[in-house]
């Protein structure tokens, strides 16, 4: 039997023990009067003659996660939401029945305590317990050297145990809460309406992104989980809703790394009788009350670098940042031949059926996108690579399309939307012919949404904003699955 074994057969031992004891190793409820950060929060100041002369009583729970015995006196660290408590259990207050069942105490194990604070000889805020309750045995105990777990695949296998080891984690995903929060306040106040649209879409569509397939044996059909909301947020538009949002799933069949994963969460917004530079200002805006509500101040540190977030933000063209940030030879922007040999120059892979666009923007992420570390909306993206967005009416071979780049990474796409049915049914066949040529990317033609526009939508401008990404930025994170619960690995084949 291996150690691990022989540790939880002890803890079994000691599960029958309490068992025997006629008590419940796996308890029922249990009222708490305090939370441990409230505690911590209200009392964390008060001196000990204080504590000695008004005593406060409180019924706290929590884990245990330190144990330190003395024959007829024990601490007992407990630890809740990240938060942690100890706990004073003496033999002369417990009584001999209750103060041997702490003698079955191991770390993991969950108490309920009730009792008076005080401070001990070191200063240090704790509960002198009167009656102590078990609430659960822990049967597994915790990874060794689990304090300050720092084994990035045990962290993002098993959660739980990185929320056990590492009480900061808990804050990462309070401030995602809380900025998910802020950001439904930001939008309701301006009128905007939260829906929910399909999760399984027949036709994938709102995005240049490679779907997950499923299939309804009842219906049996093709269903795809959907890679955007878009296309259903602008039927809603044409149905006549003026501003609508949707904060929830997208799923992508594509790779993982530290900036995708391949379940991710997604802000998308859409403004009726808007264009892009209304996004672009409603975007500032938006992120200078989630850096200041939420870190407190309009800079924010990520990853050693120092970013303002306060408006107003640089704006510059596609084509003029290949030039001005990624300093190309400006031929680049329009001969082949150069664009191939700066691609070559720099080391980019170049496919031989890669069209002028395709090396574009393959430049643009190698030459400007890393650069982009103070916010920058990146403005008029070519044609090609924008099949959703409105042509601009000084040069139809551009749209009315940006990016926002913040710490060399984009963080939200918006444009003005094609509200031409007949330019739009164009651009999905020409998707089309691009997918029939072995991009698995391209859009479908996706009939019923045309018919919809055929209906008439209004002008609108839409946008996505990436969520796991912001809140990244906002937490100082520098992976993605450090702000996703429970983020997509390879199976574990030795569990």
């Amino acid at each position: 039997m291996d150690e691990l074994n022989e540790q939880q057969q002890q803890r079994l031992d000691k599960l029958r023990v309490l068992e025997d004891k006629g008590l419940r190793p796996f308890g029922t409820s249990f009222s708490t009067t305090h939370t441990f950060e409230t505690i911590l929060q209200t009392y964390a100041s008060l001196p000990k003659e204080e504590l000695e002369t008004t005593p406060i009583s409180c019924q706290v729970a929590g884990r245990i996660i330190a144990m330190r015995r003395f024959g007829k006196a024990a601490f007992a660290g407990l630890q809740e939401e990240g938060h942690r408590l100890q706990v004073y259990l003496k033999k002369d207050l417990l009584g001999d029945q209750t103060y041997e069942i702490c003698q079955s105490l191991d770390l993991g194990d969950w108490i309920g305590v009730e009792g008076r604070l005080f401070r001990t000889k070191t200063n240090e805020l704790t509960v002198e317990v009167q009656s102590l309750t078990f609430l659960t045995k822990g049967l597994r105990p915790l990874p060794e050297k689990w304090h300050g777990l720092t084994d990035i695949e045990t962290r993002y296998r098993q959660r739980y145990v990185d929320l056990i080891a590492n009480p900061t984690v808990h804050q990462v995903f309070r401030t995602r809460s809380r900025i998910i929060s802020t950001i439904r306040t930001f939008l309701t106040e301006r009128g905007f309406l939260e829906v929910e649209t399909p999760m399984m879409h027949p036709i994938p569509g709102g995005a240049i992104a490679r779907p997950f397939v499923t299939h309804h044996n009842t219906l049996d059909v093709d269903l795809y989980l959907r890679v955007a909301p878009e296309l259903y947020l602008k039927r809603l538009i044409v149905g006549g809703f003026r501003r609508v949002f949707e904060i929830n799933r997208n799923f992508r069949n594509e790779g993982i790394s530290t900036i995708h994963n391949p379940e991710f969460t997604m802000l998308e917004f859409y403004q009726a009788y808007a264009d892009y530079h209304d996004l672009m200002d409603l975007t500032e805006q938006l992120f200078h009350q989630l850096s200041v509500e939420v870190c407190g101040n309009a800079t924010v540190d990520y990853q050693g670098q120092q970013i303002n977030l306060a408006p107003p933000w640089t704006r510059l063209s596609y084509f003029d940042s290949l030039v001005e940030v990624g300093k190309l030879d400006k031929a680049v922007l329009s001969d082949h031949h150069q664009a191939i040999q700066a691609a070559k120059t720099l080391g980019v892979a170049v496919s031989p059926k890669a069209s002028h666009v395709d090396l574009l923007v393959s430049l643009f992420e190698e030459t400007v996108e890393p650069t982009l570390i103070q916010p920058t909306f990146i403005t008029d993206f070519p044609l090609e690579i924008s099949p959703l967005a409105r042509k601009k009416e000084s040069n139809p071979a551009l749209t009315d399309r940006f990016e926002l780049f913040i710490g060399g990474r984009e963080i939200a796409n918006g444009f003005s939307e094609l509200n031409d049915p007949i330019d739009q049914r164009q651009r999905f066949e020409a998707q089309v012919a691009l997918r029939d040529a072995g991009d698995e990317e391209a859009h479908y033609l996706d009939e019923d949404f045309v018919r919809a526009l055929e209906y008439g939508m209004p002008p609108t401008a839409g946008e996505g904003i990436g969520i796991d990404r912001l809140v990244m930025l906002l937490t100082n994170q520098a992976s993605i699955r450090d702000v996703i619960l429970f983020p997509q690995l390879r199976p574990d084949h030795a569990s």
